[in-house]
């Protein structure tokens, strides 16, 4: 196992089994699941910039909140999965992380169909 410094914030639609994978490979997580499940996105947003983490999630309203508003963020992944069982969100995740990760970091990522985007908007 290579442990990660990474902080990485999973917002609640991501899952347990991919907070636990993460964990076991060494990263340090943050679940919004067990901190506060009606937290606001902003606020989740504010939590990972204090924390120096990157946000998974599922929800795309992060991508209108970050893009409308510019709202600073350290990185967040868009996971494009809507009917996906656990077991395909982990497996994206698998691709994705070891190879991507710094990419990722301060820009915004969607992963759908297989193929991930980051885009060129940074909080630069």
């Amino acid at each position: 196992m290579i442990m990660q410094t990474f902080t990485i914030v999973i917002d609640v639609g991501v899952g347990r089994v991919i907070e636990e994978w993460l964990s076991q490979q060494g990263y340090n997580i943050i679940a919004i699941s067990k901190v506060n499940p009606e937290m606001t996105d902003y606020d989740i947003i504010q939590m990972a910039n204090k924390e120096d983490a990157i946000i998974i999630t599922m929800d795309k309203d992060f991508g209108e909140l970050v893009f409308k508003t510019h709202l600073p963020h350290k990185g967040i992944l868009l996971l494009r999965l809507d009917d996906a069982v656990s077991e395909e969100k982990l497996s994206a995740i698998q691709n994705i992380l070891p190879d991507y990760l710094a990419q990722i970091q301060n820009h915004f990522s969607v992963y759908q169909n297989g193929k991930l985007r980051i885009r060129n908007y940074t909080n630069e």
